[in-house]
């Protein structure tokens, strides 16, 4: 088919295909350094909306409260879910960062390698208590949703708060799985291991 049509065709075409496939290739990139931004922010956005949900209610609440005398169900019940979200998926953000309370004397005489290999370990426990969670935040969240039970101030299905625990446990899985990864790779390549951010040294 390009032999039959002119050399200044065949230039045109040759820089239109070039031209289709640096578009594409602009496409992925930008889709990947989304995708990279959001591994790693998704959790910190979610935590933001909810803890300004959270303190501005809060703050209308007491203002109707102290100022008109009047104060709303549905206001205290928006700031109890709104930090039970903030729970759980603060929960799935430490597990992300190795932010999470633990007893690590023992890594201080231990070589690297049998410190990744504790670390790994404790993924591994964490991933199977996890998934036993999930599991069963899912039976709550079922029977809520076959009652078709709601809350007493906002009259809102009781599923969307109580799917709180289920997505934590699933954040949290999904975690595991990237440190259970990252641990693995820093073990082969004798790294290592992430840590996390100490507050002492």
């Amino acid at each position: 088919m390009l032999a039959a049509v002119p050399f200044t065709s065949k230039i045109e075409i040759h820089d239109a295909l070039r031209a289709s496939e640096w578009v594409g290739y602009e496409r992925e990139l930008s889709m990947r350094r989304f995708l990279s931004t959001l591994n790693k922010n998704a959790e910190r956005w979610a935590l933001l909306v909810f803890y300004v949900l959270l303190v501005s209610t809060m703050a209308v609440e007491v203002i109707r409260r102290e100022v008109f005398s009047y104060s709303s169900i549905w206001g205290e019940e928006i700031v109890r879910y709104s930090f039970i979200y903030l729970a759980w998926i603060g929960a799935a953000s430490a597990v992300r960062e190795r932010a999470h309370i633990r007893i690590d004397v023992i890594m201080h005489y231990v070589p690297p390698t049998v410190k990744t290999l504790i670390y790994i370990l404790g993924d591994l426990v964490m991933f199977a208590v996890a998934a036993v969670a999930l599991y069963w935040s899912f039976e709550t969240v079922k029977v809520s949703w076959e009652f078709g039970s709601v809350s007493h101030g906002l009259r809102v299905s009781m599923v969307w708060f109580l799917a709180a625990v289920p997505i934590g446990f699933a954040l949290m899985i999904f975690r595991l799985s990237q440190s259970l990864l990252r641990d693995v790779q820093d073990l082969l390549a004798g790294r290592p291991v992430y840590e996390g951010d100490k507050l002492f040294d």
